[in-house]
């Protein structure tokens, strides 16, 4: 479907559903059903057991897509102070330093993404301790098979992407039984409790004033987003948000982490992109920046700025001060503001908002929000 856009279908939920063909909102929709499942899962898998053997050196999570995404989540959620490094890999080859004293979390929801295979397979041959997460019947679970290492069999719920909290969950309970994060079961019941809470404001029917997602959406439309995060957490939301902007929305996303993004993206501002030109540098740009531009014929940067709570105060200021110059420059400025106290919780209400957003701006654009037609035309040419 390629209708044009037309932030109007926002408003129309016949219009939404005729826009989602195959149901990516109900997908999303599903977040909080799969922290319970992949709860249960996770200890009926035994997942506890690995901390019978003491903490790992190091955690290594193999993933590509939607599933390496769990290990970025895992690590913002164990968070700098962790006492292990965690590291996700996104490339067929495992790093020459893990070995037999480390733990690597295998990935992959469809249990076939050669990439993910080929880390574990090497994993398996150099004697590390295994974590399998995937696709029941998959290849994946016949390496766990033969490795005998414990394996959570994940349901798809569609596409990867929409099952992060599936493929996320088994990990943070590892974490957990290894004494790397405070996550018990109230905590993960209170996530997606918290996923229920953003399903409920960003649901089709609600009008687009007060659902944040169809606003937000309708305000990045035709512009290009650059993302920031102001926290390791809220960044790993904004990777997030620009990998969701890509497959869901087809569309472009820049991704940016404060304080780096102040040493290099802010210079974006001043060029092409940039409304006001070099003259709102200057005070010379009569914009007004609280006008509606949903029906602004002239797009350019969007500056999106992923807030955490806990923010290093140096950061906050930077973030403060980006945000006055992107708006000086006629910079359009979006701010999402993570919700909860645990990192957890606040990761997922970043991703959950996120995600609604950019399915919501697909179906503003009229791009049907679920096929990846590029991603597999590429696997097959490479077969």
């Amino acid at each position: 479907m390629t209708g044009g856009l037309d932030t109007g279908r926002l408003e129309d939920l016949a219009a939404i559903e005729a826009a989602d063909p195959e149901g990516m909102l109900r997908q999303v929709a599903s977040s909080a059903a799969q922290v319970r499942e992949a709860l249960l899962l996770a200890a009926e898998a035994g997942v506890a057991a690995l901390a019978a053997d003491g903490r790992p050196r190091a955690i290594v999570v193999a993933g590509m897509g939607g599933s390496g995404m769990s290990g970025d989540v895992l690590a913002a959620v164990c968070g700098p102070g962790c006492p292990i490094p965690i590291v996700t890999v996104r490339g067929y080859r495992l790093p020459g330093w893990v070995g037999a004293a480390d733990l690597v979390m295998a990935v992959s929801c469809s249990g076939s993404t050669e990439e993910t295979l080929a880390v574990a397979a090497e994993a398996v041959r150099r004697g590390c301790r295994m974590l399998f997460v995937g696709g029941e019947g998959s290849p994946l679970a016949g390496l766990a098979e033969q490795s005998r290492g414990p394996f959570v069999p994940v349901r798809s719920v569609g596409q990867p992407r929409s099952t992060l909290w599936g493929l996320t969950v088994p990990l943070i309970v590892a974490a957990r039984e290894l004494g790397l994060v405070r996550a018990p079961d109230a905590l993960l019941e209170a996530v997606a409790a918290r996923l229920e809470e953003v399903a409920h404001r960003c649901r089709p029917g609600s009008e687009t004033f007060v659902n944040p997602a169809k606003r937000i959406a309708a305000e990045l439309a035709g512009d290009v987003p650059m993302v920031w995060g102001s926290s390791p957490l809220a960044a790993a939301a904004a990777y997030r948000f620009c990998c969701q902007l890509n497959e869901n929305a087809k569309y472009p996303g820049v991704f940016g982490e404060l304080p780096e993004a102040d040493h290099n993206q802010v210079v974006a501002f001043d060029g092409f992109f940039a409304r006001g030109g070099s003259g709102a540098a200057d005070g010379d740009d009569d914009d007004d920046f609280f006008r509606d531009r949903v029906d602004d014929a002239e797009h350019g940067l969007h500056l999106v700025v992923l807030r955490d709570t806990d923010e290093h105060p140096q950061v906050s200021k930077r973030r403060e001060v980006s945000v006055e110059l992107a708006r000086a420059r006629g910079v359009a400025v979006t701010e999402i503001a993570a919700e909860g106290d645990h990192p957890l919780e606040r990761i997922a209400s970043l991703i959950a908002l996120a995600d609604y957003v950019t399915v919501y701006l697909a179906i503003a654009l009229g791009v049907d929000p679920t096929p990846v037609s590029a991603i597999q035309e590429l696997k097959a040419r490479i077969v």
